[in-house]
């Protein structure tokens, strides 16, 4: 393994979280950044320049340039990708979990070429889900059986925290950002494998970490967004403005702050404390994002083990009744956008519930997961039914 291999970083996903934020601290890290993406033109705009510049915005904002970088156009050359996987010391993704099973022959093909005195390559899906890396580790399995993963891989999950909104037009590869960020590793699969990012955080339970973003962050970002539809705002920081959405947002992380509490032994008043600073976010007017892009892809927002789904069947499983989490689901149920695949297949399938040609208790069970006998479920199919 060549010494330049040795501190490489292929990260599949050359997009605004990947320039914006894990390729940013990999490269702070001191790793050689390879982008991996099918965006032809995106890659040779990489190629072309070399760098970009990452402009956060916000308290403690600052600017990082980030050079010495290169692109690979996956879909055009998979030897040039093979070849730098199978160097690498660390791949990770930015892609969207559903995108998963599309990278993760690529990577079981670089797995299979590594020579046999290289250390275990790392590999680490950065997803808003929870352990995406698993799923990720169970894509590459499928797709090279005889390939033998101990000693020549580790996987390690992932929790990922930075809003990054919509870009302006014209700005090339520069990305803005919030100041804020976090990215939580677990240590336990990684112990024995040297990797250092001064950026990360590393943890040995993750499972805390990955429920309290995905159900304070994630499950707020949607809120407001669906919420704040419904009300007519444009942007997410007019939607929050708006003390109805407000209140409703923090009903909504009310309710998924006390499921957190119970289940991971949280402290109350620490949670309380991270609810207040992402509501705070949130309202950070020098990110223009819009509702229409943070409540895009409402059919996965709204599946089995998601942001608004999975704390709410929890609540339910244990006695409560996420009365808040279900109006939110509501008005995820109500999001439309002609611009959205997810949007218009949701409304299509909603507009043949109305039609007879599927019972709402099928819609329920076949969009959220939640089938006849969780405690969930009536309440799931009474706002379909409304």
């Amino acid at each position: 393994m060549s010494d330049a291999g040795a501190r490489t970083a292929v990260h599949f996903g050359a997009g605004n979280i990947g320039r914006g934020f894990v390729g940013l601290l990999l490269h702070e890290a001191g790793f050689r950044l390879v982008f991996a993406d099918v965006a032809s033109e995106l890659i040779a705009s990489i190629n072309d320049a070399g760098r970009y510049c990452v402009l956060e915005v916000g308290p403690g904002a600052r600017d990082h340039d980030v050079t010495g970088v290169s692109g690979i156009d996956s879909g055009a050359d998979a030897e040039a990708l093979f070849d730098e996987i199978s160097r690498a010391t660390v791949v990770t993704t930015a892609v969207g979990p559903n995108i998963l099973r599309f990278v993760a022959p690529a990577i079981a093909e670089g797995i299979a070429r590594r020579a046999a005195e290289a250390p275990p390559l790392v590999v680490m899906a950065c997803e808003n889900a929870i352990n995406a890396t698993d799923r990720l580790r169970e894509e590459i399995v499928a797709a090279r059986p005889e390939v033998s993963l101990p000693g020549r891989a580790v996987f390690a999950n992932t929790a990922v925290d930075r809003i990054v909104p919509g870009q302006p037009d014209g700005q090339g590869l520069d990305v803005t950002v919030e100041a804020y960020c976090e990215w939580v590793i677990e240590q336990p699969p990684l112990d024995g494998v040297e990797l250092e990012i001064p950026g990360a955080t590393f943890v040995d339970e993750l499972g805390p970490f990955i429920e309290r973003k995905l159900f304070t962050v994630n499950t707020g970002h949607a809120t407001i967004a669906y919420h704040g539809v419904q009300a007519g705002a444009t942007t997410i920081a007019e939607a929050i403005a708006l003390p109805a959405v407000e209140a409703e947002v923090r009903a909504v992380l009310g309710e998924t702050a006390a499921l957190l509490v119970a289940k991971h032994g949280i402290d109350a008043a620490v949670q309380a404390a991270y609810v207040d600073k992402n509501v705070v976010r949130f309202t950070n007017p020098h990110l223009p994002d819009t509702v229409l892009r943070v409540g895009r892809e409402p059919l996965r927002k709204l599946s089995r083990h998601e942001r608004f789904i999975g704390p709410a069947a929890e609540i339910a499983e244990t006695g409560g009744d996420p009365v808040a989490l279900v109006r939110a689901i509501g008005a995820a149920l109500a999001f439309r956008s002609d611009d959205d695949p997810q949007a218009v297949e949701l409304a299509e399938r909603l507009d043949a519930v109305r039609a007879g040609n599927e019972t709402p208790e099928a819609f329920i069970e076949a969009v959220t997961g939640i089938g006849d006998g969780h405690p969930l479920f009536p309440a799931l199919v009474a706002l379909v039914r409304a």
